[in-house]
């Protein structure tokens, strides 16, 4: 279903500015609740970040590197000559971008359907604050542009869900820096470029150099300190670099980039505080994101905002401004879209729900994540030093093992596994990380066990599933006691 050429009212229950994954949260459950609820976004197409450029089409990369990695493997499994092994076919990024673009258009078109279905009005085009009530609107166009009239409109709660954006340094900072791309560009990659410079140390970068490499690019990794995943657990970047190593995939550790040149059908050159200059045919920033908070008219309303932009909110999403909200990216806590989507219920469950959710608002503790790297990666609660920071030391136990998954026995190749569980007061399980084969789909469940509290005897007296990788979480804290 298309937007609405226009607004049909002049007054709504709730304005949502932003067409995100927590814009869909919350409009799609006020509306639930009977509520007159407008969804204004600006980018053309609803999905935010996640489905359009951020967690859906990654993780289709992230499944072709992962079968780029099969491919090689097969041999050894009995498929073809495992002495002379066959040649694995080259990886079509053109063919495969525009199939993954096709699959998100698809997925645009569903986020139309079910805002339709649910009576929410999609409205295309910007909205600013220009009242503690009220919104003007510029239409987008047909040509895309913001040409096409303003429209005011009053909302009883507006709600701020315009998420955020991958950032890149000026070239007055670095220059030459604009020669390269960021995520977002990451997508509009139409060839494959042979050799890759990823400069940054979050899961962003972990992931896209991953992929790159894992599909045949030349990849260099530049971060500005020793290690890279610097907020998770150490378990992972320790047990990740390690296979990096082994792959090939180059880690420029305590690197910072000076200068790039090139470009317009050349290589780039990319110079370093180190002396060395690496030559590439693309460069992709993953340094950081900041909220989307330009021209929304927060100042002229009055909206509070932190050092980074960031809209600041209470444990319900409320801004200082009572009947304005904002959930998401913008307001800078746990930026992951099931927190978004959590987090939107929530607030229109408090708003308009049942009497028993009149407290409802979302628990940012105890958050699961997944880090698409290769071999992938998954955390919730706390690393091993927050658990001595909060409790002590002489209350923290550390159960952690390494081992090598049964899928790789055989194979001459190995990727690692390696498993961490951090255990407070009560010998309750505060904080589990793990890293290896399969272990993006096994968080899921142990996450809910972290949430409801499970200690150290839960874990021991659940029955192992034999024989998988996710039993050594189950077994890997010894229950004997001499008499």
């Amino acid at each position: 279903m298309p937007p609405v050429p226009k607004p049909t009212s002049d007054h709504y229950d709730m304005i949502v500015i932003g067409g995100g994954s927590g814009a869909m949260g919350v409009s799609r459950r006020a509306a639930y609740y009977g509520k007159k609820v407008c969804v204004i976004e600006e980018d053309g197409r609803l999905g935010g970040t996640c489905v359009n450029v951020g967690c859906v089409p990654k993780k289709l990369m992230w499944h072709a590197a992962d079968i780029a990695e099969k491919l090689k493997e097969a041999p050894e499994y009995g498929f073809g000559d495992s002495v002379d092994k066959p040649k694995v076919p080259g990886f079509e990024w053109k063919y495969f971008a525009e199939k993954r673009d096709a699959y998100v258009r698809r997925l645009n078109g569903i986020y139309d359907r079910n805002l339709d279905k649910d009576g929410v009005e999609y409205i295309s085009g910007h909205g600013k604050l220009v009242g503690k009530n009220e919104v003007e609107i510029t239409m987008r166009g047909e040509d895309g542009q913001m040409n096409a009239g303003t429209h005011r409109i009053r909302g009883d709660a507006i709600v701020i869900a315009t998420g955020g954006r991958p950032v890149i340094p000026s070239d007055d900072k670095i220059p030459g820096a604009s020669l390269g791309i960021n995520s977002d560009g990451f997508f509009a990659l139409r060839e494959q470029p042979k050799r890759v410079v990823v400069v940054g140390a979050g899961y962003i970068a972990v992931e896209l150099a991953g992929v790159f490499h894992t599909l045949g690019s030349e990849t260099h990794l530049l971060i500005r300190h020793d290690k890279f995943l610097r907020p998770f657990d150490p378990i992972l970047h320790d047990t990740i670099a390690e296979y990096m190593d082994k792959t090939g995939l180059q880690v420029h550790k305590s690197t910072n980039i000076t200068k790039v040149s090139g470009g317009n059908g050349k290589p780039l050159q990319i110079e370093t505080d180190k002396g060395e200059t690496i030559e590439a045919d693309c460069l992709l920033w993953a340094i950081g994101r900041r909220p989307n908070t330009d021209n929304l008219g927060l100042e002229d309303v009055g909206v509070k905002t932190d050092e980074g932009g960031n809209i600041v909110v209470d444990k319900y999403q409320v801004t200082n401004i009572p009947n304005i909200f904002s959930i998401g990216d913008v307001q800078g806590k746990a930026l992951l879209t099931p927190v978004a989507i959590a987090a939107g219920r929530k607030l229109s469950n408090r708003l308009y729900g049942h009497s028993d959710l009149k407290d409802d608002h979302m628990d940012y503790d105890n958050i699961p994540t997944v880090i698409f790297s290769h071999p992938p990666s998954g955390t919730v609660g706390l690393s091993e030093e927050e658990a001595y920071k909060k409790f002590g030391k002489d209350q923290v136990t550390v159960h952690q093992t390494k081992f090598v998954a049964m899928y790789y026995g055989m194979l001459e190749h190995k990727a690692p596994s390696a498993y961490k569980l951090v255990v407070g007061p009560g010998d309750k399980v505060v904080g589990l990380h793990i890293v290896g084969l399969g272990v993006d789909e096994m968080l899921q469940g142990f996450a809910v066990a972290v949430k409801m509290g499970a200690t150290t005897r839960d874990f021991i007296e659940t029955c192992n599933i034999h024989p998988v990788a996710g039993e050594e979480l189950t077994s890997m804290v010894f229950d004997g006691k001499k008499p």
